[in-house]
Order: structure tokens, then sequence, then C-alpha cells
């Protein structure tokens, strides 16, 4: 991830689950050093992005904010020459320990930690730096497949596909790599993808809208009203679901279900 390509706050907080203060609190204390983007927005880089979700593993390991900062502030001091995204930090009994090649030791107090074995309520071991260099590479690898699609569709495809290898709950690079299919006709490859990431995503109304136009697309109807019912039920402000809704129930001659759906789609239009 180049430095002006990061992760803005927004992203982090969607993708990570991390809170909008705990990143707020990192930048503030000087532990992250975010770049600007074009309109001022932060920009969090791969390195960033690893301590950051250290730390709110840490957070949730039930370690205090307080102590969490002065931990990487005294590790900073300690390391100046590292940076304390390559540090392996866990959590034990509620304070922060680092393991080095001598072993386990806590920060603040310096002191060394029994090689026991960990029990699991106790010891969290805070290991991210794969997870998030995965979600970090998938993350650039989609923006390359975004950027090719209008240019090679092939390319652009294997992008989609190699990103979804890097984070198989990237729910945009699914949305875009059906799209892209079913702008080929190939509606079967298109249904098959979007039921497969269905099993990991079944709560995301995207996913049902968009099998249901591709269902539409082989002449299969009903399995298309279902699937927009299902967004319906997920998302029920979703217009677009409405009026697919009450199109395909004309058609069928559900004439009351129709106007029902069409008076939502309405609303919903006027809505806005």
């Amino acid at each position: 991830m180049n430095r002006g390509e990061g992760l803005t706050t927004r992203a982090l907080e969607a993708r990570l689950g991390v809170s909008r203060r705990l990143i707020g609190s990192l930048v503030s204390a000087g532990l992250v050093t975010p770049a600007r983007g074009p309109r001022g927005e932060h920009l969090f880089s791969f390195q960033d992005v690893v301590l950051i979700r250290t730390a709110a593993s840490l957070y949730q390991a039930r370690v205090a904010p307080a102590q969490i900062l002065r931990a990487l502030h005294r590790l900073e001091r300690l390391a100046p020459d590292r940076h304390l995204s390559g540090v392996r930090m866990s959590a034990s009994s509620g304070k922060v320990s680092v393991r080095d090649r001598h072993g386990a030791w806590l920060v603040e107090s310096g002191q060394r930690l029994m090689e026991f074995e960990p029990a699991p309520d106790d010891v969290r071991v805070v290991e991210l730096a794969r997870a998030a260099a995965s979600e970090a590479a998938a993350d650039e690898v989609f923006a390359r497949a975004q950027a090719l699609e209008p240019f090679d569709a092939v390319a652009s495809e294997a992008a989609y596909r190699r990103a979804l290898t890097l984070s198989p709950g990237m729910l945009d690079a699914y949305l875009n790599l059906g799209c892209l299919l079913s702008d080929q006709q190939r509606f079967d490859e298109a249904i098959a993808l979007y039921e497969g990431a269905l099993a990991c995503l079944p709560d995301a109304p995207q996913l049902h809208f968009n099998l249901g136009v591709a269902l539409e697309d082989i002449g299969a109807p009903q399995s298309a009203l279902s699937a927009y019912d299902r967004c319906i039920e997920l998302a029920p402000g979703d217009a677009d679901a409405h009026y697919n809704a009450a199109r395909l129930h004309h058609e069928l001659g559900h004439f009351q279900k129709a106007v029902r759906h069409f008076n939502q789609y309405r609303r919903l239009n006027r809505a806005e």
C-alpha cells in the first residue's frame, strides 16, 4: 500500500471494526502518522493499520486505553529504529507484554514472564501482522481490478479473484466481479459467485439484489423474486428492490403484490 493510497478512518472502522475514538487517540499521541488525502482526510499506511489493529486487540483483551498508549510510547523509546507494527504484543492479565528472542516481558515494568503454557482467558496473543498484510494486499489488488475493468476485463477478473483469495469476505469484490461476469453474459457464473458469497455474507442485501438481477437474466423470475424479497427483508428502504419486485409480480399476474411494492417504491423515491 503506497502512502498516498492508504485507508481512510471510515474504511478502518468498516473493515476492521476499530472505533474512531481509538484511532484518534493513536493519532493524537503520535503513534500513527497518517498522510492527508485530497480532501484533508487521514490516509493510514499498512504499518499504521497493523498497529491500530494491535491496539484494538489489546483493548478487547481488557487492557485500559491509557495503559496501551503508555506501553506503546515506552516501546517506541526502547526501540526507536523499529516500527511498532513489527513488535509481537500480547495482553497478559490486563497488561501489555512483548515477546523477543529472549522470551516474554512486561512492557511497563520490564519484568520477565515465566514461560508457562498460557491460559486462553489470561493471555491473548495479538498476532495481527499476517492478517493485516493480507487485508492491505487485498485492498491494493481490488483497487487495481477496478482500474483495469474498463480496459482489460480478463486482467480485472483475475485481480478481483485474487482480492477474494486474500480477503474472502470482501463484499465489494464479489459485487464488482459478479457485475463483470454478467456484462459478459456469464450469468451462471455470476449466480454461482453470489451464492458462494452469501455462504459467508448471508445478510448482505446487495448480494441478494444482484443475485435477483442475474436470475432474471437467465429467465428465472420466481427465484429472482425470492432474492429480491430477501433483499427487502434486510434493507426495507431499498427502492430498486421494491421496483424490481413490483415489475416481476406484475409480469407473473400478482397484481396486488405488484401495487404494494410499487407504492413503496414511490414512497421511498419521494422521501429521497
